[in-house]
């Protein structure tokens, strides 16, 4: 943190702003493993209160070599990370969500599902996204993606720990080995109705399809 940004940060605690910090750390990266990363994942949350003043941490561990938040470790890493520091702590946890595929798609939509379900279940109170596509690619990001986050996440309120890690082992199984070759997906031109902004008949039909897929594997959705 340099200068420039501890004078930013101070002028919006002058104005009475609510102020976000954001950080994502690397797994595999400088952090190390999944256990390191979560010690400087805590760190961070524990640092971006008490020296930068803000009122809610937005937080986001990256794979290293496939650039998202939805693989396995690093959904350990930010459920173990939550539920530490929301058994511990009153602080406002949020998350962000980098899914490898594009909208869509059912690789998409399991994946923003699955982090849902981990961050709702580890006691974060925000969740932010969805980012399809890493966040990279110009146009693809669609309401559709932020639905089954919501909708997964309201799904996964009041179960048990037990039942959302079998329900998690299955869920990210399902996607995982299509990482390296992940389905790009649509536009949000091309799935969606300008004019009215509504879902086309095909993304609907993905989403049912996911929501099947889920409801089979225990995230009960109604909608």
């Amino acid at each position: 943190m340099d200068m420039t940004g501890l004078n930013m940060l101070a002028g919006w605690s002058v104005n009475g702003d609510t102020i976000m910090m954001e950080q994502m750390p690397i797994f595999g990266g400088y952090c190390g493993g999944v256990e390191e990363t979560a010690i400087c994942d805590v760190a961070t949350h524990l640092a971006s209160f008490v020296m930068f003043n803000s009122n809610i941490h937005l937080d986001g561990p990256i794979h290293i070599r496939w650039g998202i938040t939805t693989a396995r470790e690093t959904l350990q890493i930010s459920s173990h990370v939550g539920a530490a520091l929301d058994f511990h702590t009153d602080l406002l946890l949020s998350n962000q969500y980098y899914p490898m595929a594009g909208p869509c798609t059912e690789m998409c939509l399991l994946e923003t599902a699955a982090q849902a379900v981990a961050d709702t279940a580890s006691g974060r109170e925000l969740i932010s996204g969805s980012a399809a596509t890493k966040g990279v690619a110009r146009d693809k990001v669609t309401p559709m993606e932020a639905r089954i986050m919501g909708e997964a996440a309201i799904a996964t309120a009041g179960m048990k720990i037990s039942n959302v890690n079998e329900i998690l082992d299955r869920l990210i199984g399902s996607y995982e080995s299509d990482f390296p070759h992940p389905p790009k997906g649509k536009r949000f031109q091309d799935c969606y109705d300008l004019k009215k902004i509504t879902p086309s008949d095909e993304y609907i039909e993905v989403y049912e399809n996911v929501v099947s897929i889920l409801k089979e594997l225990g995230i009960d959705i109604n909608y």
